[in-house]
């Protein structure tokens, strides 16, 4: 059976992550920063030493990497590499700054661009952290980086990555990222 690390699982299980890891092939340990929501493993993206080196098929991480600070970002997703196995493979996701900077030049700051099971999400949520959560102390909540395809392409080959391929779902305002330690041979 393979092995996916679930970075910043938050209180869902693998039947939240994608179809891919939502199978039976794949078994879920959970990660996260966050002890009340019972992880596996507690600890935090930037210092994953409790996790052996290459030990891991795939990585989901959804909606962490931009909690930390920029200069932070290149050490999680080198220790994101460095857990992965040779042939595995990491998807991430996070909020896309150019549909959110849309809805900001449009005036939209505080309208509400959708709606999640935390309640309604506004441009400045999706920039700064969700102000709810802020609210109520969890301050790791926060919103420290932000992305597009070019600049999450850009980080994870600075952090070892040899093929990375990104794409931006705008009506959802988030941006994915799939990341292979290896490079995909050309089809001839």
């Amino acid at each position: 059976m393979k092995r996916f690390l679930h970075v910043g699982c938050g209180p869902l299980d693998k039947t939240k992550t994608t179809i891919g890891f939502n199978t039976d092939e794949w078994e879920e340990t959970r990660y996260d920063i966050d002890e009340s929501v019972h992880p596996d493993i507690l600890g935090t993206m930037t210092d994953m030493s409790m996790v052996e080196a290459e030990s891991y098929e795939g990585i989901y991480s959804s909606h962490n990497i931009e909690h930390l600070p920029p200069h932070e970002v290149g050490t999680a997703l080198s220790e994101f590499r460095r857990v992965l196995k040779p042939d595995g493979l990491a998807v991430i996701t996070c909020p896309d700054m150019i549909s959110i900077a849309t809805l900001v030049a449009e005036d939209k700051l505080t309208d509400t661009a959708y709606i999640s099971p935390m309640g309604p999400i506004t441009p400045l949520d999706m920039l700064y952290g969700h102000i709810e959560s802020l609210k109520q102390g969890r301050s790791y909540m926060a919103h420290r980086s932000g992305f597009t395809g070019k600049t999450m392409r850009e980080s994870l080959v600075s952090a070892g990555f040899k093929t990375v391929a990104t794409n931006t779902r705008p009506q959802y305002f988030d941006l994915w990222a799939l990341a292979l330690p290896y490079e995909l041979e050309e089809e001839k």
